[in-house]
């Protein structure tokens, strides 16, 4: 067979309009290949198209096509070709997708394919009412009350956004200057992760994070796990209704984003009003380039709070210095980490 290489075209080109209208292909086969535990059971080896969908029930007329999209996404490597083509990760699917790893952030994209993928089916009907469009539109649960009703949903859950957050966290800790400090506060502090990485970046600060009952255990288990259990301790609290554990620092990891305007301003003003002089509040978030250009992800992820909750939406760098300085804070930076992620850092005079 010939293959006839054509010059590369001139003028519009509908490559970008069809890559993402079509995203969702790539996207559900990726999504698919998380729910069936494939980068799992590929872990530390290699497998042939035969292999692998006898052990995961692939019907024979979708092995190839599943598992050759996935190399040519990126998603998986692949030595040879035909029958005896073996399948293995590639080095960021070993860390991020299997299991077994300390880096697993499959939950998130778990949580994405039971709940999320149908939900922005409905993304045009929020587009006009303005309001979410998942379980609540049926009266059953949101996505706070289902997740934190079951606790084994609810660890999972945490333990994947927690994955999706540590390069963010990684880099916040190797560059965030906390040497004048003593004690910080993780408001909404999950299982306790990023308060691990603070305490072992910082040895001579402790600390606490502050959550909803249903979450100690799984932090108080993960704090042990990871050694920083004898420097961070738990709280329990509703971060609207009760008072913050006092600290010099705050931190606050994609929580505004889940809150209306007048609810962002109340946890930002109540973060100033216990800092005590010389305070840091900060708060990591897919913060939003002013111009509103650039980070994708980040107005993405607004259309996403559109979706599941009745007030969230992601925010800019000028509008947290805005509500910052209502609060009372003196100044305020965005100093970006990974990806898409920034820490917008308040500084209490």
């Amino acid at each position: 067979m010939t293959t006839i290489d054509h010059p590369a075209a001139t003028g519009p080109s509908p490559d970008l309009i069809l890559r993402v209208g079509m995203g969702f292909w790539a996207s559900k086969t990726l999504l698919s290949a998380v729910e069936l535990e494939l980068f799992t059971q590929l872990s530390g080896q290699s497998l042939t198209a035969t292999e692998i969908g006898d052990r995961l029930g692939l019907h024979e007329r979708s092995r190839y096509d599943f598992l050759d999209a996935l190399v040519s996404l990126g998603l998986l490597d692949r030595a040879g070709t035909g029958p005896e083509a073996c399948y293995h990760n590639t080095p960021d699917t070993a860390t991020f997708l299997d299991k077994a790893s300390p880096a697993y952030l499959g939950g998130i994209l778990e949580m994405a394919n039971a709940r999320l993928y149908r939900f922005w089916g409905s993304l045009t009907e929020a587009l006009h009412t303005g309001q979410p469009q998942n379980e609540i539109k049926t009266g059953a649960p949101g996505l706070f009350e289902g997740v934190y009703a079951d606790p084994a949903v609810l660890e999972n859950f945490l333990h994947g956004m927690h994955g999706l957050q540590i390069g963010a966290f990684t880099a916040l800790c190797s560059t965030l200057d906390l040497s004048a400090h003593t004690r910080f506060c993780d408001i909404g502090g999950a299982n306790g992760g990023l308060a691990a990485m603070v305490a072992a970046a910082n040895p001579h600060l402790t600390g606490v994070t502050f959550d909803l009952a249903p979450v100690a255990p799984v932090a108080a288990k993960n704090l042990a796990r990871l050694g920083a259990a004898d420097r961070v301790t738990t709280a329990v609290g509703d971060f609207f209704t009760d008072p913050f554990p006092p600290a010099d620092v705050y931190f606050m990891g994609n929580i505004l984003h889940d809150w209306n305007e007048t609810q962002k301003q109340a946890l930002i003003a109540k973060a100033f009003d216990a800092l005590p002089a010389r305070g840091i509040l900060v708060v990591t978030e897919n913060i939003i380039d002013d111009d509103r250009r650039t980070n994708s992800f980040g107005l993405l992820m607004s259309l996403n709070m559109l979706i599941e909750l009745p007030g969230g939406f992601d925010y800019t760098g000028a509008q947290f210095d805005r509500w910052a300085r209502t609060a009372g804070f003196s100044r305020t930076e965005v100093r970006p980490l990974a990806g898409p992620t920034s820490a917008a850092i308040a500084y209490k005079s």
